[in-house]
């Protein structure tokens, strides 16, 4: 088997090409939780909290400076605000995938509560019984 042919039977594969759609899905939802979280969320508790704007907040470990030879050195700053959006994003997608699970979870549950309907008899055990109710007659 040539390398290209099975690597077409790899990709065709129903679990990659899952893959690939909830890849593409999950990096959506991402963008659409940052828009959330930077736009809609944080804003308010910025406010709330004092007038904080999340994103702003930085520890500077060293102030930008100029050298001898007149060239800038950007100042050192540890972005903490940044990583406050971004654990309050995580919290959001974790919970919405905790959410979809546990819907789904609910979903298998109900068809495993649901009794299977008995198999219908073959043929062979309806002519015996049609000829054990005539014998019995």
């Amino acid at each position: 088997m040539g390398v290209l042919t099975e690597f077409k039977e790899f990709a065709m594969r129903g679990n990659v090409i899952d893959l690939a759609v909830g890849v593409v899905i999950g990096a959506a939802f991402g963008k659409i939780v940052t828009a959330l979280v930077d736009k809609i969320i944080m804003p308010p508790l910025g406010w709330v909290i004092g007038r904080v704007d999340f994103s702003e907040l930085a520890w500077t470990l060293a102030p930008a400076r100029i050298d001898p030879t007149g060239k800038e050195i950007p100042a050192v700053v540890i972005g903490y605000g940044d990583f406050l959006n971004t654990v309050v994003q995580f919290v959001i997608v974790a919970f919405a995938i905790f959410m979809v699970v546990k819907f789904i979870n609910r979903l298998a549950r109900k068809k495993q509560a649901e009794p299977a309907a008995p198999p219908k008899p073959s043929e062979e055990v309806l002519l015996l019984r049609e000829i054990r109710d005539n014998l019995k007659s």
